[in-house]
Parts: structure tokens; C-alpha cells; sequence
């Protein structure tokens, strides 16, 4: 069987209470957590393999992933 890497971009957001949230914006309902960045990480690749498993179409085209990058922006406000 023919192997291939397939790129996703996932959001991480730091947590209050502690650990970390992750989500693949190109995947719907493809979340995962962790107690560290690593973990989560980890989590979440698990997760987008399951995902894949379960719905074979999204592996079709990730080029989406690849045109798609994330960029702080700083605007100042008043008050």
C-alpha cells in the first residue's frame, strides 16, 4: 500500500485552567486536547487519522492546508 504525508493545519489555544485545545479548522469536528503542547500534538494527529479513516473523502486534497497560514494582528484601540 502506497504511503503519503497529508499536511493539515491545526489551532492550539492555551487553557485557563491548563493544558491545551487543538482543532483542524478543514476538518469539522476534529478536536483533540492535552496537559502539554506535545501531548496535544500528539492527540491530535491521532485524531485526524480517525477522522480520516471515518470519512476517506478529506483525503483526497490538502491543498487547501497548504495555501492557509495563521498570522498574529496587533490593532490599537481606544479606551
Amino acid at each position: 500500500m502506497k504511503r503519503r504525508i497529508l499536511e493539515y493545519n491545526a489551532i492550539f489555544q492555551k487553557e485557563a485552567e491548563g493544558g491545551y485545545s487543538v482543532w483542524v479548522p478543514l476538518l469539522p469536528g476534529c478536536t483533540s486536547q492535552g496537559e502539554t503542547f506535545e501531548e496535544a500534538l500528539e492527540n491530535i494527529k491521532e485524531a485526524i487519522t480517525l477522522y480520516l479513516e471515518d470519512s476517506p473523502e478529506e483525503k483526497d486534497d490538502t491543498s487547501d492546508a497548504r495555501n492557509q497560514f495563521m498570522v498574529p494582528v496587533g490593532v490599537n484601540i481606544n479606551g
